[in-house]
């Protein structure tokens, strides 16, 4: 099976100028939590993409106004994109060493073509490859870096917010 045969074509796009609430709007009425970033909308070029978590960590959190514009909070290229003719096992193990939730498919000149989510893999190859898809999971959903256990006395020592 090839990326092309599981991405979704065609997905909705923003530009590094798009207010953020817009691509915000897209998340929403899309019900994704991604968003690629293109050039523009004729040329189609990656340039990074842009996540829900991006707009809570990037955005929200520093305090940053929702009219500004996409750029100033989404993940920056070099993006990690596959082809259409990739094989999904190629795909699956992209994602899992980078732990992707999302992956863009971009044709031989850079240009978005469709984006496969692990949603995507988990209906078309889950059936057939339960297996996969499971440790895709595990591994996606692994955490990165150890993570401190909140204590109420660790939280008193905590930096109040301003």
């Amino acid at each position: 099976m090839l990326a092309r045969e599981i991405m979704t074509p065609n997905p909705l796009v923003a530009t590094r100028d798009t207010p953020l609430h817009e691509a915000a709007a897209i998340m929403r009425d899309a019900n994704v939590g991604f968003v690629p970033v293109v050039d523009g909308r004729a040329s189609m070029r990656l340039e990074g993409v842009l996540t829900d978590r991006d707009i809570a960590t990037r955005c929200v959190a520093a305090r940053h106004s929702c009219d500004g514009p996409v750029g100033e909070c989404m993940t920056p290229g070099p993006i990690d994109a596959v082809r259409p003719d990739t094989d999904v096992h190629e795909v699956v193990a992209l994602m899992e060493r980078g732990q992707l939730r999302r992956v863009s498919v971009v044709d031989g000149d850079g240009r978005l073509v469709g984006v496969i989510a692990q949603a995507d893999l988990a209906l078309r190859l889950g059936p057939n490859e339960p297996a996969t898809i499971e440790r895709l999971v595990e591994r996606i959903s692994a955490p990165a870096v150890a993570v401190p256990s909140l204590t109420p006395s660790s939280l008193e020592h905590a930096a109040p917010v301003s």
